[in-house]
């Protein structure tokens, strides 16, 4: 008995060796800091895919619309009006069809980063699709006019940014970086909505019917509807 006992311990796995720092103190074991790590990794990258644009690393449609369901379900508990903005990009096709959908790319990801540097970190910048953006304003406030006033300087803010020209620096393989200028405005719609007006598919709704307003209307515009449910 006593020598299956031996056997049988001895087919054991090796126990797992400590990992110490300078001190002597442990700080984990061979192995299992590697596996948490890794795992962690792999969790993260999930997370991003599911809820962030690949392109411009924002959010996406879902995560949208997951803040979205938040944003109205708090302004039917307080009141408070909450603000969405469909920004669509003028003449970005004609830059598509002249320069290909790498030059483009380079372009959405300059749109983004504009975008972002446009609001707060409370406020929420996604990718909807294409050319198009959507941006939420978190907590405008408990007046109405107070609440168009902070939506319009926003607008107005990304209207500007957008415009400026884009020179998109183009590269490719042993040859040196070409460089495309380009400028694309933006035509953009805002829906303001508070209480049991609407839910996020009549807000989104409502936001981009402003904004085929505003495109229609000559483009590089701002224009303002109200939420019906």
């Amino acid at each position: 008995m006593r020598q299956c006992s031996a056997t049988c311990a001895g087919a054991r796995a090796p126990a797992q060796q400590p990992d110490r720092d300078v001190q002597g103190t442990i700080i984990g074991y061979h192995g299992i800091t590697r596996e948490i790590t890794e795992r962690k990794q792999m969790q993260d990258q999930v997370w991003q895919l599911a809820f962030y644009d690949p392109l411009t690393s924002l959010p996406n449609r879902r995560l949208l619309y997951d803040r979205l369901h938040q944003a109205t379900a708090a302004s039917k508990r307080t009141n408070r009006y909450g603000s969405v903005m469909v920004l669509d990009l003028d003449n970005f096709k004609s830059l598509n069809d002249t320069q290909g959908h790498l030059v483009g790319d380079l372009l959405l990801v300059e749109a983004a980063r504009r975008l972002n540097s446009c609001v707060r970190e409370t406020d929420t910048v996604a990718r909807f699709g294409g050319d198009e953006f959507v941006v939420m304003l978190g907590d405008p406030g408990l007046n109405r006019a107070v609440a168009v006033s902070h939506a319009l300087v926003i607008a107005e803010k990304m209207r500007t940014s957008l415009s400026d020209a884009y020179v998109l620096a183009v590269c490719q393989a042993g040859k040196a970086d070409a460089m495309v200028e380009h400028r694309c405005s933006a035509s953009i719609g805002v829906a303001l909505f508070s209480g049991d007006a609407a839910g996020p598919e009549d807000v989104l709704k409502s936001a981009d019917a402003a904004m085929y307003e505003a495109k229609e209307e000559g483009s590089n515009l701002i224009r303002f509807h109200a939420v019906t449910s």
